[in-house]
């Protein structure tokens, strides 16, 4: 590629061997603007996951097992090596056996987390690090500019509580640590802090921002374009003091002998540059993460209803997609996909879609974060699986649904592999558990059935959905491997909401995946202890064409009706009387 050409002259300009640039922006997010797009622009991937590593002869990608598939197709002669993170080299051992003959790395401190940093640094002790020069800033010529969006507040109708009481459950904690000043930077945890959303990120609706709370006050550091009237009232009224976006970067200088609490995986390390020297840092997650992963009751209501709104957009969608593929109507994934928002739209307190959606069919489904594009865009027609993944994002919360249709008639092996990943999701859906289990414990549950056929999904089981905030949200999921942050895993708490999506993707053939959310809810306590169990909070039908009734037990058909039936109940006041007949079919008792 032209560009990566131009990027790797630059870095022998500034005599750099290899270049890391990551995925995330300043603030570490999962989700970026195009400004910061740069790993796309340099490598061709378009996936959300992934670091790109450039020296001045090659380039590396590395990304996890949802994307291999498609990163191998994307970054095809564009001179990019694929890197399969769990069964390639990591790029810190990469960079430890490339370093032995070379001198600098280098990469724009400002998107890089401090704990990334810190960690190669222990590795390598003898390279010299270069992070204030952003050499993709000097050869992407168009590069957009930083997002621009009016900030709005969410009001306590909707979120449950002012900003002042949260502010009080971070300050309560910032004791507990004997922190002087808190360092907030993920944007997600300043917009729930604030109770405010914007759009400066596509389909999460946060804005750029930094935070500084000390004991006795609260800076936020912003660009004053995107506060009109009445935030700017609303923030005077809470004694909110306000700063430009950049200025935090000189403030953090002039802060000395403090005991200053910040999340190194998520507070950039330019920013750590201008705190390590002078004062003492206490690295601990941020207060906010647990308590926004705790929905309080009036958030659950309110995710609740969305759910309602999302479910009536989904079964009218499967309702046209099975009477339409019936009567021979024309579809693709593309021509499916824009209807399925089309439905979702219909509804006024529908702010966005919570992310792109998934429609994948036949081999397409097999790819886990596959999109279509023109170039790739299948037809709907002959028998297969459509996969498709989907959410809103309403004032009343999020929404992340998956559900997969047999189109046509699908052979036994496709309904004998789409059975298996209901029972797994019945298993985890059925789970009764101890208080002080964690994701780690229970992911066997669902991965268990899938297993007993060979087969395993190269993904977590499931993640944490946050508030018309990201559809991924820390710390609750599912997975079965530790992750280095949090080796024993995340406790799940009552009032998490995590998604419960195993799945089979066998490559060029077609991809299986049924997604629900779920609510943790306290159960039963004695001396024993108290259990907890899950109640499933997304309502559609889950495809009975698919089913091989046989393979089911009795609990599991029990399982399975009742949803059904619940579905029914919810769903059916909001549709026509030809929707009602039909989804009286497709909930009906097996």
């Amino acid at each position: 590629m032209e560009q990566l050409e131009k990027f790797q002259n630059q870095m022998k300009i500034y005599n750099m061997d290899a270049y890391i640039i990551p995925t995330g922006d300043f603030h570490n997010s999962e989700y970026v603007s195009n400004y910061f797009k740069g790993r796309e622009y340099l490598s061709g991937f378009t996936g959300s996951a992934g670091t790109l590593l450039v020296t001045q002869e090659n380039a590396y990608l590395w990304t996890d097992g949802r994307y291999f598939i498609q990163a191998a197709n994307e970054i095809e002669g564009n001179n990019v090596k694929l890197m399969k993170m769990g069964e390639d080299q990591s790029l810190e051992d990469f960079l430890v056996d490339f370093m032995k003959d070379k001198q600098t790395i280098a990469f724009d401190g400002r998107v890089l987390p401090t704990s990334d940093v810190l960690s190669l640094k222990n590795k390598l002790p003898n390279a010299k690090f270069v992070s204030d020069i952003d050499v993709l800033g000097q050869v992407w010529k168009e590069r957009p500019k930083l997002p621009y969006s009016l900030i709005y507040k969410l009001d306590k109708m909707f979120a449950g509580m002012t900003y002042l009481e949260k502010l009080e459950k971070i300050r309560e904690k910032m004791k507990e640590y004997e922190a002087d000043v808190h360092i907030l930077s993920s944007l997600e945890d300043q917009a729930w802090l604030y109770n405010l959303r914007a759009n400066d990120v596509s389909h999460t609706p946060v804005f750029l921002a930094y935070t500084i709370i000390t004991l006795d006050s609260v800076t936020l550091y912003v660009d004053s374009a995107k506060i009109d009237y009445s935030i700017d009232k609303y923030l005077n009224e809470n004694d909110i003091h306000t700063k430009e976006y950049f200025d935090i970067y000189d403030q953090l200088s002039q802060i000395k002998g403090k005991k200053i609490l910040m999340n190194f995986n998520k507070v950039n390390y330019q920013l750590y540059q201008g705190l390590c020297n002078n004062n003492e840092l206490i690295n601990k997650e941020d207060p906010s993460l647990l308590l926004k992963a705790i929905k309080n009751p009036t958030e659950i209501e309110n995710i609740k209803k969305a759910h309602i709104k999302d479910g009536v957009a989904m079964t009218k969608f499967m309702y046209y997609l099975k009477t339409g593929y019936k009567e021979g109507q024309e579809m693709s994934e593309i021509s499916v996909s824009d209807y399925l928002e089309e439905l979702r739209r219909l509804d006024k307190g529908l702010v966005d879609l919570s992310f792109n959606t998934i429609c994948g069919f036949k081999e397409h489904a097999a790819m886990m974060h596959y999109s279509a594009t023109p170039e790739t865009n299948s037809k709907i027609t002959g028998n297969g699986f459509l996969l498709v993944d989907s959410g809103g994002h309403y004032l009343e919360g999020t929404t992340d649904i998956t559900r997969t249709f047999a189109m046509g008639n699908v052979s036994s092996e496709m309904k004998r592999h789409f059975t298996t990943v209901l029972k797994s999701n019945i298993a985890l859906a059925s789970a009764v558990f101890l208080k002080g289990c964690t994701g780690l414990n229970l992911d066997i549950l669902a991965r268990g059935p899938i297993w007993q056929l060979d087969l395993d999904y190269k993904c977590g089981t499931g993640h944490g959905v946050g508030y018309l905030l990201s559809v991924h949200e820390g710390p609750n999921n599912f997975r079965w491997k530790s992750h280095p942050s949090k080796p024993s895993g995340q406790e799940i708490l009552p009032g998490m909401i995590t998604t419960n999506e195993p799945g089979i993707y066998l490559k060029d053939k077609y991809g299986i995946r049924i997604e629900n959310e779920m609510l943790c809810v306290e159960g039963a306590t004695n001396e024993y202890g108290t259990f907890l169990k899950f109640e499933t909070i997304t309502y559609c039908p889950i495809d009975l064409d698919a089913i091989q009734k046989s393979q089911l037990t009795y609990i599991e058909k029990e399982w399975l009706n009742n949803y059904h039936q619940m579905v029914y109940d919810k769903i059916s006041p909001y549709l026509t009387k030809e929707e009602v007949e039909w989804l009286k079919e497709y909930t009906k008792k097996i």
